[in-house]
Order: C-alpha cells, then sequence, then structure tokens
C-alpha cells in the first residue's frame, strides 16, 4: 500500500511538474489522486479540502504575509543603499573589496527583510555598476551575489524557519530564529574568503580606508534599519512579544522609517506595495496549504515510515544516512522550490533524523541552508536567475564562476549537519535550550 500510494503521489505530482502545471496545483491534485486511491473521490475531495483549511488555521502563519509586506516596504525605502554603505566600512580594506560589500550587504540587508531574491535584486542592481567601473570580471561579481543571497534565509527574521517550525509539529520559532544565526553567518564568510581568494590572484582593487568621520556618519545613517533586528530579536528572546506580533512590529517600524524618517516610499505607494505583498502572501499560503494537505495524504499512508524503512536498510551508520539526506536535498533543489521542498521533505526526513537522535531545530537549520543552495544552482535557481538579471552575464558564464562558491557553501552544509553546535550553541546560551 504504502509503495503504490508513494508511486502515485510522486508519479502524478513529477508528471504535473513537467507539464508545467503550477507547483500548488500539482501538489493538490497529485494528494486528490493519492487519498482517491486510498479512500474515494468524493471523500479526497472533502478530506483533502478540510486538511488545507485546518491547516492554514494557524496564528504563527500570520508572520508570514507580515515579514513580507515589511519587506517590500524596505526594498522601496533606500534600506539596501545604507547597508551597501555599512558594508563598505566593514569590508572595504580586503582584497575585492567590492565583492566583500556585496557580501556583507546581502547579509545585512537579507537579514531585515528575510528574502534571498530581493538582497539579490536590490544589493546586486547597485553593486553590479560600480563593480564593473573598477574592472570586476561581470561573471565573477553575479557569482558572490548570488552565493551570498541566501545568507537572509538563515539569519533571522526568516519567513523559510517559520514554515519549517509549522510542518515540523511546532518547533520553537524563536529557537529557530536564534539557531540560524552562526550557520548564516558561516555561510557569508566561507563566500568571502573564495571571493577574496580569487580577488587577490586577480589583483582587485581595494576601497581607501575611510575616514572616522565617514565611518560615524554612515554607521549612523544604517543604525535604524539595523536597530530592527535588536527590536525584533530583543522582543522575542525578551519574551516581549511572540514571533508573529513581531512581524506585525516589523511592518509598523519599516512604515514609519520609509514614509516618515528617510520619506523614500510615498503615501500613495503604498497600495501598490500592499496589492504586490497579499498576492506574494496568497501564493505562499495556497503552497503551504496544499503541501499540508500532501504531508497528511503521506502520514495517512505510511510513506515517511516507508522511506524511513529504506534508508536504514541503506545503512545503519548515523553519517551515511545523513549523507543520503542530504545528497537527495541537494538533488531536489535543483528542480525544486525551497518552500514546497521544505513542505514535502520535512515530513518524510525529520521523522529519519529524529530516530537517529538529532535535535528537529538542528535538523531545520540544516534543511533550510541546504535547500538556501537550491535557489542558486541551475535549472529552477530564482535567486541565480536574478543575480544574472542585474548583473548582465548569461547563466553559462554565471555557472562557471559559481563553482569554487558552491564547493565553499557545500563544506560548510557538512559542517553544520555534523557539528551539532554551530546550530545549537547560542539557542542553549542565550534561551536556556535543552536540545
Amino acid at each position: 500500500m504504502e509503495l503504490q500510494s508513494g508511486l502515485i503521489l510522486f508519479g502524478v505530482f513529477a508528471v504535473l511538474l513537467t507539464l508545467g502545471v503550477p507547483v500548488s496545483f500539482a501538489i493538490g491534485l497529485a494528494t486528490t489522486a493519492t487519498v482517491t486511491f486510498l479512500l474515494s473521490f468524493d471523500q479526497a475531495v472533502f478530506v483533502v479540502a478540510q486538511r488545507m483549511a485546518t491547516g492554514l488555521d494557524s496564528f504563527t502563519l500570520l508572520a508570514i504575509p507580515f515579514f513580507i509586506l515589511a519587506g517590500n516596504i524596505m526594498n522601496r525605502g533606500g534600506i539596501a543603499r545604507r547597508m551597501i554603505e555599512l558594508a563598505k566600512v566593514i569590508g572595504g580594506s580586503l582584497p575585492g573589496a567590492l565583492a566583500h560589500c556585496n557580501v556583507l550587504a546581502n547579509m545585512l540587508f537579507g537579514a531585515i527583510s528575510g528574502s534571498a531574491v530581493a538582497s539579490a535584486a536590490a544589493v546586486g542592481g547597485i553593486m553590479s555598476p560600480l563593480q564593473k567601473k573598477e574592472g570586476y570580471d561581470p561573471a565573477y561579481s553575479a557569482a558572490v551575489n548570488a552565493a551570498s543571497c541566501p545568507t537572509g534565509l538563515l539569519i533571522p527574521p526568516s519567513s523559510t524557519l517559520i514554515v519549517y517550525s509549522l510542518i515540523s509539529g511546532g518547533t520553537s520559532i524563536a529557537t529557530l530564529f536564534v539557531a540560524g544565526y552562526l550557520p548564516g553567518i558561516l555561510m557569508g564568510l566561507g563566500v568571502m574568503l573564495v571571493a577574496g581568494i580569487i580577488a587577490k590572484k586577480r589583483g582587485y582593487p581595494v576601497i581607501p580606508f575611510p575616514t572616522m568621520k565617514e565611518i560615524a556618519f554612515k554607521t549612523a545613517d544604517a543604525f535604524l534599519p539595523l536597530l530592527l533586528i535588536v527590536i525584533i530579536m530583543g522582543g522575542i528572546i525578551g519574551g516581549i512579544f511572540t514571533a508573529t506580533e513581531a512581524s506585525a512590529v516589523a511592518v509598523v517600524y519599516t512604515l514609519v522609517l520609509g514614509c516618515f524618517v528617510y520619506r523614500e516610499v510615498k503615501i500613495t505607494e503604498l497600495p501598490s506595495v500592499i496589492l504586490e505583498s497579499a498576492i506574494t502572501s496568497s501564493i505562499v499560503l495556497l503552497l503551504i496549504g496544499c503541501s499540508i494537505g500532501m504531508s497528511w495524504a503521506m502520514t495517512f499512508s505510511d510513506i515517511p515510515y516507508a522511506i524511513a524503512e529504506a534508508l536504514s536498510t541503506v545503512s545503519e551508520n548515523p553519517i551515511i544516512i545523513l549523507l543520503v539526506i542530504n545528497l537527495c536535498l541537494l538533488l531536489v533543489g535543483t528542480f525544486m522550490d525551497m518552500t514546497p521542498a521544505l513542505l514535502i521533505f520535512t515530513p518524510i526526513f525529520l521523522p529519519v533524523a529524529t530516530e537517529l537522535g538529532m535535535d528537529p531545530v538542528h535538523f531545520g537549520i540544516m534543511m533550510t541552508y541546504n535547500l538556501c543552495i537550491g535557489i542558486i544552482t541551475p535549472p529552477v535557481g530564482s535567486a541565480l536567475f536574478i543575480s544574472c538579471s542585474v548583473g548582465g552575464v548569461a547563466i553559462k558564464d554565471i555557472v562557471k564562476a559559481m563553482l569554487p562558491f558552491y564547493f565553499s557553501v557545500v563544506g560548510i552544509l557538512f559542517l553544520v549537519t555534523f557539528i551539532p553546535d554551530i546550530s545549537l550553541f547560542l539557542p542553549r546560551l542565550l534561551l536556556g535550550y535543552a536540545g
């Protein structure tokens, strides 16, 4: 029964994706077909719709549209430019200074906006012309931008970690947020290391060290956007508000910042920003609802148990099993977007990981990091294509330039996988987490 259900579920899903059916509809139709096989068509339609509705009836999920709205306001509020100016102060004296500024700006802006694609577009759009003017190879610049933009999906606030919290059965969002800091920073530092080595070999210029007056001015100019991170994480860690309430605070703060402090977002632009955010939120939430239905269908037909049994026949060594899980996720990430992959494969692999003694928070960070790599790999990597677009380079050129960065981020992935303290040190220190 498990084999037949699995073949129907993933077979129908794969066929529909191949035919170009949108992911949400492909998931929903594959789920309905599987439940029809197990029950009947009438029951399948009722059960799938019910599971979608009850799955979306969650206070936690309110954080996603709020963070999306806050990110869209920030994208128009001149915050990316301020992050870049601050990044020049921090990394300007290193070899390949503008490349390091790109990485640091992606880390800072991504941490505020929570969007890899927004970071790639906003930061890359500003940095690419500057690097081209200084003689940087456009493919190298685009590769640096692509490789570093996913850091914002690990450094909180992150909608991706909120989705994992929901699908994993209520893993603490606060703990996940804190756990994402070190892996996200390590990813950024790994990209900077590779970028620095390449820049040194090619003799790319450094930026003259700024005066104390310039340092003070640029730090002060970026202070208010950075304060948002302190407010959100300080409030969550201090128990002042939940992650969902923090998302609403983020909207109010960015609205005041963009409209009244910096005055780079006009009141007349807000309806279009809200509409854009509503469309994005509806797409994400429909995807989550359909994936919750698929997760229930997999559980109902014992597919996760069957896959766990199959993995146990491969090896009883936890290291080998975790390597197999990572390789599967790396493969999945090349053709599936991050959110549906997270929603579909968390119920499959999380029970296997916990059976091996892996902490759910550690597993969530490992899985999120792994799928971050997928958005910078062809053929579906959204952040990769955005970086190509803003950098004005062809996909074949950027893929070649990306190779050393792939080695770096995959190497750090294995560190995150096999050294739990990279993910769990800060939660234990700051939150007293016992995992």
